[in-house]
């Protein structure tokens, strides 16, 4: 399923083969990479293998995971990834991540794009639950899931292997009954 979703600043689109150098640039930061729980790449033929396999689910007939490129509409350059993970179908759940280019926080970039990939989740894909999960310490992260409405329901004992040690983790979640913000 190819889908491409637009916000005011932002266009959402599917990664291609284009975007492996700025994905391994990215997931190469320093500040990106303190809160990723999959460890930096090594090389950038480690990220080309794992861009293909997301090119490979984005365009599945029944895509279980999206992984979508952000990029600022006006100059067309890439400053991040959003993804959208499916749970098993019954349940109508998904799990929601981002990463962003540091020099691109505190724009409401994320906010902005975490709020249509909300909407397309509960609009278009008819779920019931999106959730996500971030490092208690991961202010900028646990800020934006709050600031589009989601709800803070877990907080769960070292969960996440960082490059630090282990982290602890909030839970969050939204319903399509939720209000959203």
């Amino acid at each position: 399923m190819k889908t491409t979703l637009k916000t005011e600043r932002l266009n959402l689109r599917p990664i291609s083969e284009n975007d492996i150098e700025s994905i391994f640039d990215l997931q190469s930061l320093e500040q990106t990479s303190k809160f990723n729980t999959s460890k930096s790449p090594s090389d950038i033929n480690e990220t080309k293998i794992n861009v293909e396999k997301w090119i490979a689910e984005n365009n599945k007939e029944n895509t279980k995971h999206f992984t979508f490129a952000i990029e600022l509409i006006d100059e067309e350059k890439f400053i991040g990834l959003i993804g959208l993970h499916l749970g098993k179908e019954h349940y109508k759940n998904a799990e929601v991540w981002f990463q962003f280019d540091y020099r691109f926080w505190n724009k409401g970039y994320a906010t902005e794009s975490l709020r249509k990939i909300i909407d397309f989740g509960f609009e278009t894909l008819k779920l019931h639950r999106i959730e996500a999960g971030c490092a208690v310490d991961n202010i900028g992260s646990f800020s934006v899931l709050e600031k589009v409405g989601m709800l803070r329901e877990a907080h769960t004992r070292q969960l996440l292997p960082l490059k630090s040690g282990w982290s602890d983790n909030y839970g969050y979640a939204m319903l399509s009954s939720d209000e959203r913000k």
